[in-house]
Order: C-alpha cells, then structure tokens, then sequence
C-alpha cells in the first residue's frame, strides 16, 4: 500500500512535468520550421495539456481498467470547467474577446452530447470509438484550417506572444520533445499501477479513483496555463486552453480508450459524471457566448458557482465511495 501511495506522489508530478517539456520541445520544433503559431497553439499545445489524460487513459485501457480511462477523461472535464475556470474567472473575470473561441464553444457542447447520446445505452462499444476518433480527426483538420487563416484573431495573438518568448535551440527542443515522450510513458504506467493498488485496498471502484486523484492530477496543466494566462491578461488563451482539452479528451482519449476495451458503463457513472460535465459544459456555453447584448465573459460570482459545484460533487464521490 505504501508503495502504491508513493507511486502516486512520485508518478504525478513526473507526468506533469514531462508533459510540460513534451509540449515546450513540440512547440519549438515546429517554430524552427515556421509553422503558425494559432496552429501550434490550437494542435501542439492543445494536443500536449491533454498528454496526461491520452497517455494514462490508454495504458489504464491496456490493462483492463476502463473505469480509470473513463474517468480520467470525464472527470478532467468537469474539473477543467468548474476547477480550474471557476478558480481562474475567481481571481480575474475571463472576457471573451476571441471570435474562435465562440465559434469552437459550441462545438464543445456538440461533442459532449454526442459522446453522452453514446453512452446512453450504457455501453462504451468499438462503434462508438471509431465515431469519436473520426470526429476528431475532423476536429483536427478544422484546427488547421482556422490556423492557417486566423493569425489576426485575439487568440493567435496571445499565442504569438507565449511562442515567441521562448528562445530554445532546435536540437534543445528535439532533446525535450524525446524526453518528454519517454517520461509522459513511464510515469503514466506508475500512475495506474499506484492508482488501481489504492482502488483496490480501500475498496472502491477505480472510476472513482479517476474522477477524483487522477482527474484533478492530469487537469493541473490546464489549471497552471490558465493561472499563467490571466496573468498575462491573456483571457482568451486561459479560455481556449481548456476549450481545446475538454475536446481532446472527449474525442481522442474516450475514442482510444474504448478501441483498446470496449465497455459496459455503469448507471451511476452517466446519470451522475456524465450529466454533469454536460450541465457545466451548457453553463459554461451560456456565460461565455452572452446573452440578449450580454458581452461574452465569466465573471467572478460564476467563477465561485463553478468552484463550490466542484466542491459539492467531489464531496459527494468520496461520500459515497467510502461511507455510502
């Protein structure tokens, strides 16, 4: 039990890190080669915050434990909205100035109520991941077509700014994106094994480990990102971050997951985790496109709901799990 505890506290911050220079070293490459950076932000950086949540959802798969992947992946949602949003809007109000960002807005509510119409007969099938994976696929190729055309955005100019600040060597940049790779592997495979070893001695069910652990673990980059973006009064990258991973995880690492395992879904998991990422995903929609004149932004009193909502829900798990 010790040991699994350590392979959490070990395995985690690795992850992170390792995926933090997996997308620094990506980033860089594809600046040498003069790619624009709208595309590296909305693909390399979109795709590296959400490495965490692909790389440990498909080895978890691999080895049988859906319930992690899944929960992994639905629950880095929840907590990227009402976590690490509601954190961000609490400490400076996101305004949303950034026309890709409204027009990718409501195709983040589409992909989640597509993904939950799937789940609705409580089965993660082959069919459904195949589905998942084309639309991202599509998804991708939409990315590049707003980057190719969108460099006078709000949200290519912020990204401009956090590329161009970066001065790295290419071979440097090579050295990290290998290393990154190999570390994001490794950690992943620590992290499950730690994670299922608790699961299994305190009796609950590995979902719940990934809705909470896990969930909160892999959504830190977003949270980090964010916090660095308010800062830099770069509302719409702290936005687009979270947009973009929400997407990721939905398409790609539910899609892969369920390729590797197909799944029966337990009730409780969609009529509680599900319907909740897609109550928080239509708030989010509501408060960030604006209504009748309303300016798109999420304000500090909608950033604190969606805190003491993740609070509720988190308390609830653990109730639940080891007193329910």
């Amino acid at each position: 039990m010790e040991l699994a505890i350590v392979a959490i506290l070990v395995g985690l911050p690795v992850l992170l890190w390792s995926a933090g220079k997996f997308v620094d070293g990506a980033s860089g490459v594809a600046r040498h080669f003069n790619v624009s950076p709208l595309i590296i932000g909305m693909l390399i950086i979109g795709f590296g915050t959400s490495a965490p949540e692909i790389i440990v959802s498909v080895f978890a798969a691999l080895e049988g434990n859906s319930g992690i992947a899944l929960g992994n992946a639905f629950g880095s949602n929840i907590a990227n909205i009402a976590l690490v949003l509601g954190i961000t809007a609490l400490i400076s109000p996101i305004a949303v100035r950034s026309e890709i960002i409204r027009r990718e807005l409501p195709i983040m509510l589409a992909i989640v109520f597509i993904a939950a119409w799937q789940l609705l007969d409580l089965t993660l099938s082959k069919d459904d991941a195949f589905t998942l994976l084309g639309l991202f696929v599509l998804l991708l190729g939409w990315s590049f077509w707003q980057g190719m055309k969108g460099d006078s955005d709000a949200l290519a100019e912020e990204y401009k700014e956090q590329i161009n600040s970066d001065a790295t060597s290419v071979k440097m940049n090579l050295v990290w994106l290998l290393a990154g790779l190999v570390l994001l592997v490794a950690s992943s495979r620590i992290l499950v094994w730690g994670a299922i070893e608790v699961a299994q001695y305190f009796g609950v069910s590995d979902t719940i480990i990934g809705l909470t652990v896990i969930a909160v673990g892999t959504s830190l980059p977003e949270l980090a990102s964010s916090l660095v973006a308010i800062r830099k009064k770069e509302h719409d990258l702290a936005l687009g971050n979270v947009i973009g991973s929400n997407m990721f995880n939905t398409l790609a690492v539910v899609g892969l997951a369920g390729i590797i395992h197909p799944t029966p879904i337990e009730q409780s998991f969609f009529y509680r985790d599900i319907v909740i990422m897609l109550v928080l995903s239509v708030a989010l929609f509501v408060f960030c496109i604006g209504l009748k004149g309303r300016q798109g932004r999420l304000n500090r009193l909608e950033g604190g709901v969606f805190v003491a909502a993740y609070i509720v829900y988190t308390w609830y798990l653990i109730n639940s799990a080891f007193l329910g």
